[in-house]
């Protein structure tokens, strides 16, 4: 076998999410075991693999042993491929198969079609002399073997001999509990593993002789238009360089609490209780972002983009002007839909396309939801340190749902990945229900201390001074000091 590892050009699988994880594509000359039960998108990926060849202008070839040439081209163009320049080697069993079967009287049935198959396949590689070839499946070579040592010697020999050619073998292999395949997966240079389940699909690889790539289970998707890969998102990526500096919220009480804004490039969480006015908060540094010419994204995963607009409009945070100026962006989100690698991508799409500099994620617990039973930290802090690495300034909104009582930041247990913690809570006096707001973390600077009160009005988020009077809201059982006045204007 011919040795390649110093050999640095790839050859692309044909998906993009599927050459990030192997670090640039497929080592060429090396074999590849395509695993996965029925149903698991070998084939479709098989496709990208051989068309992807056809558009470099390279030979390929489509091994099929079982399912019929017609009915594999048939398939493949409904999933949109071009089959067109890819050449097929049909060793399908055909409708003559059991009519020829008394031709087997002296030599077993295995020992004349692995003559027979031998003979077609030497033909036809050395007439089609194939840079890409794909094998679907190898595992039918155990019916033309003997015994297990006959069908290893035979497929171990098999691949050689394409290699030897010049080829690139990706191979699937039909494997149970019963007919493991575990003799494949010592043999290739490669394992790729196709699994579905309840929620969806999922990609990893297992093995790859010869380079590195991306460890983890990552989210596939099969579409009409053929299969889509969506990588892990990796937190540890190149920094890009960016001015670390305060920016401010263009409310001056909310500064002061801050002690001038929050960095750019960090993670705040701002957490409370519904309707007390998270997104709002969040929404103002948007405002003030889009006034310095600066762009800003929401995902949103529990409101109407119609809604969140009309509701930042009925108090004079001017989002469809922003929107419309393309200086902010609502992604209304279905929580259930994407997986939590896609989800990354539509962000890292985001932020590399339109160079976003905030972004902010409406909620942490809606965001739970798309994770389908995952942990949610593990995500939230590839997500986050990712963006933090490419400059741009997050926004978790968490909900709490305890309206009174002690106070508890977050209930998945992501407040370790604040840089910043601002806090909203419900508080009342003298009959009324009033809001609060306050600073928790900030680990750039220091931040004042004290509680305000905030009020969402027609002209805007309004704060007043320092509730001096007032104790124990973070208990959530305040109680006045005194004669004080707190009342704002």
């Amino acid at each position: 076998m011919k040795d390649v590892t110093t050999n640095d050009k790839r050859l692309s699988s044909g998906i993009p999410g599927f050459d990030e994880i192997l670090m640039g594509g497929f080592v060429p000359q090396r074999s590849y075991l395509l695993r996965g039960l029925p149903g698991t998108g070998k084939t479709a990926l098989g496709m990208h693999f051989l068309t992807e060849g056809v558009k470099n202008n390279e030979k390929v070839l489509f091994i099929n042993m079982g399912e019929p040439t017609a009915q594999i081209i048939s398939n493949a163009q409904n999933m949109g491929f071009n089959t067109d320049g890819i050449d097929f080697l049909d060793l399908s069993p055909d409708e003559g198969f059991f009519a020829n079967m008394e031709a087997y009287d002296i030599f077993s049935p295995a020992e004349v079609e692995r003559e027979s198959t031998t003979a077609k396949i030497t033909e036809k590689i050395q007439s089609v002399k194939p840079l890409r070839v794909f094998l679907d499946p190898i595992t039918q070579f155990r019916y033309l073997s003997t015994d297990e040592f006959q069908f290893r010697k035979q497929a171990l020999s098999f691949l050689r001999f394409l290699i030897d050619n010049g080829a690139t073998v990706l191979f699937t292999s039909e494997f149970s509990d019963h007919d493991p395949d575990d003799d494949l997966q010592f043999m290739c240079d490669g394992i790729i593993n196709l699994d579905f389940f309840k929620e969806g699909r999922s990609i990893s690889v297992s093995k790859f002789r010869g380079s590195g790539f991306r460890f983890g289970v990552h989210s596939m998707r099969i579409t009409s238009g053929g299969v889509k890969i969506y990588p892990r998102l990796r937190s540890i990526v190149p920094e890009r360089e960016f001015v670390h500096e305060t920016i401010s919220s263009g409310v001056p009480e909310i500064d002061e609490l801050l002690h001038g804004g929050i960095e750019r490039g960090t993670t705040t969480i701002i957490s409370g209780p519904s309707g007390v006015g998270k997104t709002t908060i969040g929404i103002q540094f948007m405002k003030e972002a889009a006034g310095r010419g600066e762009r800003s994204v929401v995902y949103t995963f529990e409101e109407s983009e119609d809604n969140l607009i009309n509701r930042c409009e009925s108090i004079n945070i001017p989002v469809k002007s922003m929107i419309k100026t393309g200086m902010l962006s609502v992604v209304p989100v279905e929580p259930l839909r994407y997986s939590p690698e896609e989800f990354a991508q539509l962000v890292r799409n985001e932020v590399d396309s339109n160079a976003s500099k905030i972004v902010m994620i409406d909620s942490t617990s809606g965001y739970k939801l798309s994770l389908r039973g995952e942990d949610p930290v593990s995500h939230l802090h590839a997500l986050a340190k990712y963006l933090i690495r490419m400059g741009v300034t997050v926004i978790l909104i968490n909900e709490v749902e305890n309206i009174s009582g002690d106070l508890k930041v977050t209930d998945i247990g992501i407040s370790y990945l604040a840089d910043n913690i601002v806090f909203l809570r419900y508080f009342e006096t003298s009959g009324e229900l009033l809001k609060s707001i306050g600073v928790l973390k900030k680990r750039l600077s220091d931040f004042e201390k004290s509680i305000r009160e905030v009020r969402i009005t027609q002209y805007g988020i309004r704060v007043g001074p320092p509730l001096k009077n007032i104790h124990g809201i973070l208990s959530g059982t305040p109680e006045r000091i005194g004669n004080g006045d707190n009342n704002q204007d």
